[in-house]
């Protein structure tokens, strides 16, 4: 149990590939990221939905990285999703039915969930850009096509 948590763990000291990529002096770790997505959801979630389960999604989407890496659109990601699912089975089958939810993106939760997680990197890169004098244009241009909700759209203007 002890060895299991351990892992988890990992993911605070996992760096975002694509601000590597991108060359951000100090980039954020990937579970930073889960939490900069769990304080958006806690501000933004629409009352009608289930915090619990949108929280615990945002926390866990991306623990399946500890075993396969941070996979970007720039890796071979033929085989992500079954990776991911591979890992998740392995390391925290108890939340496995959480994540599978996030992942097929048909619940409002996970619809919300999906667009915060774009959000989080919008506003990452604006952040980044702002301190650090980059351009992460593709970013923001990313984050926005994939945001449809124009209340969260309209932070990353």
């Amino acid at each position: 149990m002890r060895d299991n948590l351990l892992e988890m763990l990992e993911l605070k000291q996992l760096p975002r590939t694509g601000w590597v990529r991108s060359k951000v002096d100090n980039p954020e770790s990937v579970a930073a990221h889960s939490w900069g997505m769990a304080i958006l959801a806690l501000r933004l979630a629409p009352e009608n939905l289930d915090m619990i389960k949108v929280l615990s999604m945002c926390l866990v989407h991306d623990l399946p990285e500890v075993r396969i890496g941070d996979l970007t659109p720039y890796d071979d990601v033929s085989n992500k999703a079954e990776l991911e699912h591979a890992a998740m089975s392995m390391m925290a089958p108890n939340w496995l039915a959480i994540f599978e939810e996030f992942e097929a993106g048909v619940t409002e939760e996970a619809k919300f969930v999906k667009q915060i997680d774009k959000l989080d990197m919008g506003l990452q890169a604006i952040l980044y850009q702002n301190q650090q004098g980059l351009d992460l244009s593709e970013f923001i241009s990313s984050a926005k096509a994939k945001i449809s909700d124009s209340d969260l759209l309209d932070f990353l203007d």
